[in-house]
């Protein structure tokens, strides 16, 4: 009677937890989809219902140089902090895994900071620091402030896929007259390569979607489709941003998918390699 209370209460526990998760991602997704439809409205007012479909808000995201220039701004630093984060953050996790020094520990907790601190927090301390190095309203500011908040996601990253990477491989590969930079690229590489792409997808969506950074540092020249975003719904609400919300969402939820496939296809390797054993 009681292993079957209990059951029965499990039950109903499970049930619950369900249909509260549930319920938070309507209540976080819903809000987000509402940008959708409006996206391909006729009329110039974000109202329901729409007067009428139309493409005249996308064509206008990908013809007018405002919304280009933010777009191309966008792609171009995600690019380039994507290849300094994953070089960066790739050589941390390698260089700090199996590292027995007392000094590891505070390393790691220092790289992995900007994931705890408050975004706006960075950034009005970097403003101040790039400020008298004269680096606030030019690219290499922009491009170096990214790279810090997108080096914990790397550095997390890799450091997870090699805690299944056996070290005796690389010894193995120096012991037979490998450089140590032939048996990263042989050995170490394609074993945390699912790692290391997912951190640089992650990369790339802590840039392309970062906004608060932005408003600090970026002058009208290096405005990023964020910020423009931003922008837009302060100063002129155009239905183009919502055009520019739904591009913003889709290719940050395709490199989301993306990464999800790689850690679904490193799962099984780890299977097969385990079976193998």
């Amino acid at each position: 009677m009681a292993r079957g209370t209990r059951t029965s209460l499990e039950v109903s526990v499970r049930a619950g937890a369900r249909i509260y998760t549930g319920a938070m991602l309507v209540f976080l997704i819903v809000p987000v989809l509402v940008v959708l439809p409006l996206s391909f409205t006729s009329g110039q007012l974000l109202v329901f219902p729409l007067p009428g479909w139309s493409l005249q808000w996308y064509e206008d995201f990908f013809t007018n140089p405002i919304w280009t220039n933010a777009l191309r701004n966008s792609v171009w630093i995600g690019v380039v902090v994507t290849a300094l984060a994953t070089t960066l953050g790739t050589a941390a996790a390698i260089g700090l895994h199996g590292c027995k020094a007392r000094w590891a520990g505070a390393v790691m907790a220092l790289l992995v900071m900007p994931l705890a601190i408050p975004v706006v927090i960075v950034a009005v301390a970097t403003f101040y620091f790039f400020a008298a190095l004269g680096l606030v309203g030019t690219y290499a500011g922009i491009v170096l402030a990214h790279t810090v908040l997108a080096l914990p996601f790397v550095v997390v990253t890799v450091s997870a896929t090699l805690q299944g990477f056996d070290p005796n491989l690389v010894r193995a590969a120096a012991s037979l007259g490998a450089s140590p930079f032939l048996a990263f690229r042989t050995v170490t590489l394609p074993i945390i390569a699912p790692g290391v792409v997912s951190g640089a997808l992650f990369a790339f969506v802590t840039s392309f979607d970062e906004l608060v950074v932005a408003i600090f540092l970026s002058s009208p020249q290096q405005r990023t489709l964020p910020r423009q975003i931003f922008s837009g719904v302060s100063e002129n609400i155009s239905p183009t941003i919502t055009a520019a919300a739904v591009v913003l969402l889709v290719v940050s939820v395709a490199l989301m998918g993306i990464m999800e496939l790689l850690r679904r296809r490193s799962e099984k390797l780890k299977m097969a390699g385990g079976q193998t054993t």
